[in-house]
């Protein structure tokens, strides 16, 4: 090798360094974006981020990520650690971040005026030896919202592992050459972090029990023979990266002892839960109506009445049916205690309370209660909510647009030529289809919007606090996205379009509002397909 492609092979190594780095100060900030609340806890995150980015930088003679870098910096140091952001030093970062993003972007994408994309993920990491289906993989990854590198070499992998943590790795098992070198790779790559990395193996042969338990053991999820196709690996990155962040479970605690309600919300608060706390019985219904708690904390003795009292009133309201409700009190008597739950009841906690039992205790129930209801309300093959319960959040935000004059947007998708998608390709790519749609619209809109699975191959999507024409741009934006997404089908490739009829409320029922979207569908699907028509109220 001559000197000179040394020198460029040492320069592009520096290079990765520093856009690696600036991509771990992106994804710090996309953490405060999406919540400014988190401001204060991710405030030093940002700055030792950015304060590595600039001594790196300036190391390797990258002026534009280094001037980036120090416009952020000075910008944090500026702002005092215990205030919350303001909208004006927002907009001064968010320029910065904007610059640094341009930055960042590959020579080729320099000439593109649209604003940068900012990932909202942490990365997705590629060591396969089929050069040619990872970068197959990263084309369709980004389409999904995901940021994924691929790696040459374990060294290359380590060096980037050690500058940012990723979500989850996909891994050859024999990536480096060897048989196993790639689990031997993962194996001293896991001992580095205190928590796993979610690990997808992927093999040419069938790997013997010695070898799957070897990948098991350091941190293998999944183990594929023989190789998948893009879609089906995309859908198991999605299920092992922390795109879907866990709510906290939303607890309501009544007990008479203002005391041991001071107690519980603080025990509940350090574990992440959000607590709403009364110290009065008659107070109950209120808040059943404005907190909906998930899981339900009562003490079994207060005057006026008694804990299994107010639960035989709380379960007969069909909505609270199922929610788990956890007796507390001093009494130890265990027949009383099972005849306490025969009455309404799921589980008894005597006092004085454990918080590590009271935590355990309120996660298994609440995770058991989530995965209940998510079978009755969801679609089993998207995750989607279901037909019933999307027409059922249709009218919840309806009242609540009512009671707060607010603007609320109705859509409806149907994917053009399903049939023929089916007929040609078969059912499972089909389903794959529809799998792909959902977690498309699943990543482009907000926590806010609603999205169901009507039936079939129709999806409808409620968006609250929406002007009739951001709800159209939003749609069509994602529709323009989503016809460009190639789908894997074996070793061919198809694209596929869907059309799209949006209406806006106007004090109408929620019938009238399914039926006027489903007419402009029905327009669209008139108009060519592949294309979004708003209805004339």
């Amino acid at each position: 090798m001559s000197d000179a492609s040394q020198k460029e092979k040492l320069r592009q190594h520096f290079a990765r360094r520093v856009t690696t780095q600036a991509r771990v100060v992106l994804d710090t900030w996309q953490k405060i974006h999406i919540n400014n609340d988190s401001f204060t806890a991710h405030r030093e995150e940002l700055l030792f981020a950015s304060d590595k980015l600039v001594r790196y930088a300036q190391r390797f003679e990258m002026s534009g990520h280094a001037d980036a870098g120090s416009h952020i910096l000075r910008i944090l140091r500026a702002w005092p650690a215990d205030m919350p952001l303001d909208d004006s030093t927002e907009r001064q970062l968010q320029d910065a971040i904007d610059a640094l993003a341009r930055s960042t972007l590959r020579r080729t994408d320099q000439s593109n005026t649209e604003a940068p994309h900012q990932f909202r993920r942490t990365p997705v990491y590629i060591a396969l030896a089929n050069v040619e289906m990872a970068n197959r993989l990263i084309r369709q990854l980004e389409f999904f919202g995901f940021r994924a590198s691929a790696f040459d070499s374990a060294e290359e992998l380590a060096e980037a592992c050690a500058l940012h943590k990723p979500e989850t790795i996909l891994m050859d098992v024999s990536f480096g050459g060897s048989m196993n070198a790639g689990i031997a790779t993962i194996e001293h790559l896991q001992e580095r972090h205190d928590t796993p990395i979610p690990i997808i193996f992927m093999s040419d042969e069938d790997g013997t029990i010695q070898t799957r338990l070897r990948a098991s053991r350091c941190g293998g999820e999944e183990f594929f023979y023989p190789a998948v196709d893009p879609g089906q690996l995309i859908e198991k990155i999605e299920t092992y990266t922390h795109g879907n962040t866990v709510e906290p479970y939303r607890v309501l605690v009544l007990d008479d002892s203002r005391a041991q309600a001071k107690f519980m919300e603080t025990v509940l608060k350090r574990a992440g839960m959000t607590a709403h706390i009364i110290t009065d019985p008659m107070e109950i219904i209120d808040s059943l109506d404005m907190f909906s708690p998930e899981i339900i904390v009562l003490d079994m003795y207060m005057p006026g009445c008694t804990g299994m009292e107010i639960a035989r009133v709380i379960r007969q309201q069909d909505r609270f049916h199922s929610v788990p409700i956890i007796y507390l009190s001093a009494e130890d008597d265990v027949t009383k205690q099972l005849h306490a739950m025969s009455l309404g009841g799921d589980d008894f906690l005597t006092k004085p309370i454990d918080p590590k039992h009271l935590i355990a205790t309120l996660h298994n129930r609440g995770r058991r209660a989530r995965s209940l209801l998510a079978l009755m309300i969801r679609d089993s093959l998207t995750g989607l909510y279901n037909h019933t319960h999307t027409l059922y959040l249709l009218d919840q935000e309806i009242v609540r647009a009512r009671q707060k004059n607010q603007s609320l947007c109705f859509a409806m998708i149907d994917i053009d030529y399903f049939k023929k998608v089916n007929d040609t390709f078969g059912h499972p790519i089909g389903d794959r289809v529809l799998r792909s749609l959902s977690m498309f619209l699943k990543q482009r809109l907000r926590k806010t919007d609603h999205i169901g699975r009507y039936g079939g191959e129709e999806f409808a999507i409620i968006l609250p606090d929406t002007r009739p024409s951001d709800a159209r741009n939003v749609l069509n934006e994602i529709r323009e996205r989503f016809s460009e997404l190639l789908q894997p089908a074996g070793d061919r490739e198809f694209n596929v379009t869907f059309s799209c009829g949006v209406t806006a409320w106007d004090n109408d029922p929620s019938q009238t509002l399914c039926e006027r979207a489903d007419r402009a569908l029905y327009t669209s699907k008139e108009h060519g397909r592949n294309c979004v028509t708003l209805a004339n109220n």
